[in-house]
């Protein structure tokens, strides 16, 4: 057993120091919430969480510093009649983890049910599910060299939407292990392709971490677009060059610091309407098993079933002020890697 202290309830999600790190999770209706770390071999420990502040559960471990990989089991009951759906056999992803180890694995397990049919969801999985991705302690720390962004007037602003990956893979001046990647995008030649546009801001289609559904998975396909958020404040670790757990955090600011020194504004196509969790017979990534009812908009009279507005299986529930504050807490996030 690790020796931990109480922590801090904020700032939320997994903040390291130079002797540990803090977690904070919220969830109002949890009965109980177990931290779980990860070796790079996937073995888990499980450290039981005694103290919580109003609906924040935290904790702090000494001795676990950046690049560690972690997720949550969170118990309490499970009932979709009344909008719960607590599964402690699911390992889940942080909603504030700063980045993601790997993507889903379903054959793994990323339900919190068993059996495949139109009334599965009705009964708990009694099943280990641990597909799900795990959250990665990430360092803050970057030299940003006072950069900034250019701040052109929108009347002179010309922008460039495109997605990273698209942006570099048949480029032919990008070195082959940089195309498709943050570092592909913040190559001289694609710069120079840019400014020789007269792009003053590029918009890039979501790099928060997104989940390529189990659907396309059994048919060899892949969301390519990246709607399909799981990660609000982590970028998607698909587009890094380098092999390291969370070099993703790095080279997206670094890639910002080049196009601001470029004269290149950088602003973010983001989603915060839905998330990949899908509709009752979604899987249970995140948000679904931290706290159902609190998260997502669910039909009053049938809280078994979501609000579904735009067509993406579910709605967020952004009238309850911890919703609210998560989508806040990312949009800030963001804003201080200069992107907007």
């Amino acid at each position: 057993m690790l020796p931990t202290l109480p922590g801090l309830p904020y700032p939320l999600g997994a903040t390291p120091d130079p002797s540990g790190t803090n977690f904070s999770l919220c969830s109002e209706d949890a009965t109980a919430v177990e931290l779980c770390l990860f070796d790079a071999e996937d073995r888990e420990v499980r450290i039981e969480i005694h103290d919580r502040t109003a609906f924040i559960w935290h904790v702090y471990v000494p001795g676990i510093a950046p690049g560690a990989r972690y997720g949550y089991r969170v118990h309490g009951p499970y009932e979709p009649s009344r909008g719960l759906r607590f599964n402690p056999k699911v390992v889940l992803l942080d909603p504030y983890a700063r980045a993601t180890n790997g993507l889903e694995r379903w054959q793994r397990g990323c339900f919190g049910y068993d059996v495949a049919d139109t009334q599965a969801d009705l009964v708990r999985g009694n099943t280990e599910q641990l597909g799900v991705r795990r959250g990665v302690v990430a360092d803050d720390g970057f030299d940003w060299e006072n950069d900034g962004p250019p701040r052109i007037p929108l009347s002179q602003t010309v922008i460039y939407e495109t997605h990273v990956r698209g942006l570099t893979m048949l480029h032919p001046a990008v070195p082959p292990a940089l195309r498709g990647t943050y570092s592909g995008g913040a190559h001289p030649a694609v710069l120079r392709h840019l400014q020789d546009l007269g792009v003053t801001a590029i918009e890039l289609m979501p790099v928060h971490a997104f989940v390529d559904e189990k659907h396309l998975v059994d048919r060899n396909l892949r969301n390519d677009w990246g709607y399909s958020t799981i990660g609000f404040f982590a970028p998607d670790s698909r587009y890094r060059s380098g092999t390291e757990v969370g070099d993703e955090v790095r080279e997206f600011k670094q890639m910002v610091k080049a196009l601001h020194r470029a004269g290149i504004e950088v602003i973010l196509d983001v989603v915060y309407n839905h998330t990949a969790e899908g509709n009752h017979l979604g899987p249970t990534l995140s948000l679904r098993g931290i706290d159902n009812r609190v998260y997502y908009r669910l039909v009053a009279q049938q809280p078994r079933y979501y609000f579904d507005y735009t067509g993406t299986r579910n709605t967020l529930n952004v009238w309850h002020p911890q919703v609210l504050s998560l989508i806040m807490d990312s949009l800030r996030y963001w804003h201080r890697t200069g992107a907007r």
